[in-house]
């Protein structure tokens, strides 16, 4: 029974967890929109055990940030890219004030937030746009230096996200559909919770994080 549960839970999330960036329909207005999926506010993952895999990538600095860094760490994640025209300015907006809400609570967790665009977000682009939008660096860090592919198999295999370019309102105009949710991971690098990057719970998150540190 508990398999059976088991199963139609991550089936249900695979299904949900696809938002992001896309244009509309041929034939309707140019501008974006945001083909957000309506979740709960925590959904708790953590006997499906999604593993976050060994990686090491290129943070906001130029420097190098692997999974290494993280080791016996709680840690928040996302998907975002600079060129989003709707989701991921929010988003990362709320990550920055989910990060000054920890602050005052006295909760140290890092952050992390991987580019679904690595081509054109370089690290002096994604240091600029976490500035841009409140972040404070000290413990966050943007990543790129992989290929699309890379952070594409990631998202499905680990997140049980969909990462997907699409066409743009014109040739010159790059979009992705990406997760919009941020994922909490404890200290083996296993998923254990997500909530919606749009609307998240600060209250459930920093509760979430506080029991996560006191095993």
């Amino acid at each position: 029974m508990r398999k059976k549960s088991s199963l139609w839970l991550a089936l249900l999330l695979i299904s949900s967890i696809l938002a992001g960036c896309a244009t509309q329909p041929s034939g309707e207005a140019s501008n974006t929109q945001s083909n957000t999926v309506t979740t709960p506010q925590s959904n708790d993952v953590s006997s499906l055990n999604w593993k976050v895999p060994d990686f090491k990538y290129t943070d906001h600095n130029g420097k190098p940030f692997g999974l290494s860094d993280l080791k016996g760490k709680v840690w928040l994640a996302d998907f975002i890219f600079t060129r989003c025209p709707n989701v991921c300015p929010p988003m990362t907006a709320n990550m920055a004030n989910v990060q000054k809400e920890l602050k005052k609570a006295g909760v140290n967790v890092h952050l992390v937030s991987f580019t679904v665009d690595p081509e054109y977000d370089k690290p002096e682009v994604l240091k600029a746009f976490a500035e841009k939008h409140g972040a404070d660096l000290s413990n966050w860090s943007l990543l790129t230096g992989y290929k699309f592919m890379d952070i594409q198999k990631m998202a499905k295999d680990t997140f049980k996200g969909s990462i997907d370019q699409v066409k743009g309102p014109s040739p010159d105009v790059v979009l992705f559909n990406h997760p919009t949710q941020f994922y909490l991971i404890d200290q083996t690098g296993k998923v254990v919770k997500f909530y919606d990057g749009l609307k998240p719970d600060m209250k459930q998150m920093i509760q979430d994080i506080q029991k996560l540190q006191k095993k």
